[in-house]
Order: structure tokens, then sequence, then C-alpha cells
């Protein structure tokens, strides 16, 4: 799958050298120049919900008009250290498509940021996302949390400890659910570069793990990993599924038979789609629970 990607890379960034046009990352022209979603359409770019540069957030909504319509934020990927919401469009796309207003946030990185920075940035985000998503047909009751890789632990965690939305002044019940692919959930001890250099001047290594909150408080929880990824070991998505399971969570554990690390990502597009049903199965699953409610007490941990 990514060698086709990695192709279309290669003769898009000839193209741009020749032209004399600077830029040449892959997953940026794959979103520039490959299909997309005719059921969603970019709504709002660049909202702030912050003051930082980085604090930036686009709205993609389905294109039938949304009406009360369940609010899916989605963060990319990137080891904490890189990604742009821009480049992502064409996962929004697909997702709004699927019924959702749509939210991409941009975070703060490393070295700017360290844990838990880019958490609370996430929560910030979804404050946003609480008071202004009626203005584009979303349903501010009924907020999902998805993502990718690094963007699948903000979704998670921020589903799970929910300390970061309560400083944020938003309740916590109002996630009706989180999804991740490819996340790292359960990765101590720090013994990698990005792992030390992000998470290792954390005073309890402990509370930076999404495993380390899994309770039967915790929203419901789709995730998914592919068989193949070397980046992000499934053994994350086993051992937090194993958590919830355990806790009586409901709990959508999926191994993509082929793919890799980036592949779970990509199965969202048009290009790609056949290869996984990721995004049928993540979407239905988020469907479902945002239309139920949610009578938990949240504990403050």
């Amino acid at each position: 799958m990514l060698k086709a990607l990695a192709a279309l890379a290669s003769l898009a960034c000839l193209v741009a050298t020749t032209l004399g046009l600077g830029g040449c990352s892959p997953l940026a022209l794959f979103d520039a120049l490959g299909p997309r979603d005719a059921g969603g359409r970019l709504a709002r770019q660049d909202a702030a919900y912050g003051e930082d540069p980085r604090q930036r957030l686009d709205v993609f909504v389905p294109v039938a008009g949304p009406r009360h319509a369940p609010v899916l934020v989605f963060f990319y990927g990137g080891s904490w250290k890189s990604g742009s919401k821009d480049d992502y469009a064409f996962a929004a796309q697909a997702l709004a498509a699927q019924g959702f207003v749509t939210v991409v946030p941009d975070y703060r990185l490393y070295p700017k940021a360290r844990f838990p920075d880019f958490l609370d940035d996430g929560a910030a985000a979804v404050a946003w996302v609480h008071d202004n998503i009626a203005d584009y047909g979303g349903d501010p009751k009924r907020i999902v949390l998805a993502g990718h890789s690094a963007g699948a632990y903000n979704a998670v965690m921020l589903g799970l400890d929910p300390r970061y939305l309560r400083r944020a002044g938003v309740d916590p019940r109002v996630i009706r659910a989180v999804a991740g692919l490819s996340g790292p959930y359960d990765f101590l001890p720090f013994d990698h570069k990005t792992s030390i250099d992000v998470f290792g001047a954390a005073e309890d290594p402990a509370q930076t793990q999404p495993v380390t909150f899994a309770g039967p408080h915790s929203p419901p929880a789709f995730l998914a990993s592919g068989d193949g990824d070397t980046v992000v070991r499934p053994r994350n998505t086993q051992s937090l599924a194993g958590r919830l399971r355990a806790a009586r969570v409901p709990v959508q554990e999926r191994l993509y038979a082929g793919l890799d690390h980036a592949d779970t990502l990509l199965a969202l597009s048009v290009t790609f789609r056949s290869k996984a049903p990721a995004l049928a199965e993540m979407t239905a699953f988020l469907h479902q629970h945002a239309t139920e409610r949610r009578m938990t007490t949240v504990n403050i941990r």
C-alpha cells in the first residue's frame, strides 16, 4: 500500500522540484492529489482555540447539512514532534461523509511542548468544540474523540483521564466514545528517544499511560492496529482493550491483517479504503455509542 503512496509522492515531488515549488511531504501531497469523499466539506478553517499559533482547528461538515449531528474530534499523529491539520483533509472529509461534524486541531509539538502540554491543548480544542460546534450543526452533548498514532494517544487519554477536560471547563461525560488507530497506550519504561524526550520529565510515569486510567467509568472504545505495525506494536491495543474489558467497558478490538503503522490511517482514504474496513467499523461503533447516554459519574483521579 505504501509503495503506491511513495510512487505518487516521488512523482509529485519531481514535478514540484521542476516547477520550483517548495514543500514535498508525502502525506501532504497525498492529501492534495488524492480523491476525496464528496459527502464532506470544509466549513471553517483556522479557528483559534488558544493564543499560540499552533492552537488552531478546522471544521468539516456533512454536505447534506448536519442538524444536531454527533461531533468527532480527530487528532493526527507524528510522535508529538511533527504534523499539521492541513495534511488530513482526506480523513476529515471521509469522517464528515459518515455523518459526523468533524474537527481537526493542531496542537503544540516537541520541543516547545512536552507531556502534558499537548493534552491540555486537546482539552482546550474540545472546549472550543463544546462552546461553538452548534453553529455548524453539531451536538455539543455528543462528542467522540479519535486519532491515529500519537493522536490516538491524545484522544484516548483525554477520554480516560477526566482531569484535562475538567481543567478546560468541559464535563467529561459529553465524550460518548473514543477511537484509536495504532496508538501507544502502554509503553513504559521510556526506552526510546521519542518517549524520553516527550515524557521523560513526568514526575510519575504511570500517570502518562492510558492503561492506568482504564476503569468502569471509561467511555466505550474502538481500538485497532495492523498486524504488521513495528512502530507502535499491537500489544498496546491489546493491553488497553484487555483492561477496559476487565472493567466491563464496551470495546471493539480489531487487528487488521497485512497493515502497518501508516496503513490504518490511509485506510480511511478513498484510495486505500478497500484494504481494511477501518472507516466503516470505526464510524459504526462511534455512531452507536454517540446515541447512548452516559449515566455514570466520572471520578477525578
